[in-house]
């Protein structure tokens, strides 16, 4: 049976990934493989019947990278590097997952981006995505490189979690929430994006993809949205990205036109509002 490694297993999307694929899959974590460290790479790759790498392997605490940019990059750049090196010189095709956060340097965007727009980060986090892209695309031929948007699936990060368990916790403990309403993206279902990667991985339609629940929605409205399905009424107030003050900047819209992935594979992801009652109704 063909190997497909799945990195970063144990994660929301690798998790669900590991689901997806069954026997299929070879989880490996952290503990298994280190992507900064080649020698790591190879340990945990040669030998192991593997025929597919998928990366779900990220530094995305992407605040944080504002003021570590060499965290960010060491795994998002360089590890992608290491990656991708193991991957064309083994001829193994790779699936790495990266980001709509490599976008956001055209300010008045409000059409969704197309897998043929130019790239323009605004913040070190995207910047190390686009620069693991680039090094995927120049060192492993055979390659799909993923963007997703918003993502929220079961197995969020211990301390991290995501934005929906985050809406879930503060609409139980504060009756009123300020919600950025000038930052608009999709919404993605790990889970949804799960069945897409691996219908894609089983393809030879190498290339650049978008890849995310269908629609687009202010964060405010994702909120909104999340309150009325699990049946809780916190006041909401609109504010703007620059009340909220993050210390790293965020595209002010990157809903994606994922028109490619439903030409490669036939997958069209549902619309984002049908995904967060899904998540929601299985809770």
């Amino acid at each position: 049976m063909s190997q497909i490694a799945v990195i970063g297993a144990a994660g929301q999307l690798g998790s669900d990934l590991m689901r997806v694929l069954g026997d299929r899959g070879l989880p490996l974590g952290h503990a298994e493989i280190e992507l900064t460290q080649p020698a790591s790479i190879a340990a945990a790759l040669d030998g192991r019947g593997v025929t597919r790498v998928i990366n779900c392997a990220a530094y995305n605490l992407v605040d944080n990278a504002e003021g570590e940019p060499e965290a960010a990059f060491a795994v998002n750049a360089f590890g992608v590097r290491n990656l991708a090196r193991w991957c064309g010189l083994h001829d193994v095709p790779l699936l790495h997952v990266s980001t709509d956060y490599v976008f956001g340097l055209d300010a008045g965007r409000m059409t969704p981006y197309t897998v043929d727009d130019a790239a323009g980060p605004v913040s070190v986090y995207g910047s190390s995505k686009l620069a693991g892209e680039h090094f995927v695309r120049a060192l492993c031929s055979r390659h799909w490189v993923v963007r997703t948007c918003g993502l929220y699936g079961r197995n969020a990060a211990r301390g991290k979690g995501n934005f929906v368990e985050t809406m879930l916790r503060l609409g139980r403990e504060r009756p009123e929430l300020r919600i950025v309403a000038d930052q608009f993206c999709t919404p993605t279902s790990t889970s949804d994006l799960a069945t897409a990667l691996a219908a894609l991985v089983q393809t030879d339609a190498y290339g650049l993809y978008h890849a995310t629940n269908s629609g687009g929605c202010s964060w405010y409205d994702f909120a909104a949205e999340i309150f009325r399905v699990a049946g809780l009424s916190p006041v909401l107030k609109p504010i703007t990205a620059r009340e909220y003050g993050a210390a790293a900047k965020r595209p002010a819209y990157s809903v994606l036109d994922c028109s490619r992935l439903v030409a490669a594979c036939g997958v069209r992801l549902q619309p984002w509002q049908e995904a967060v009652g899904a998540y929601l109704g299985d809770a």
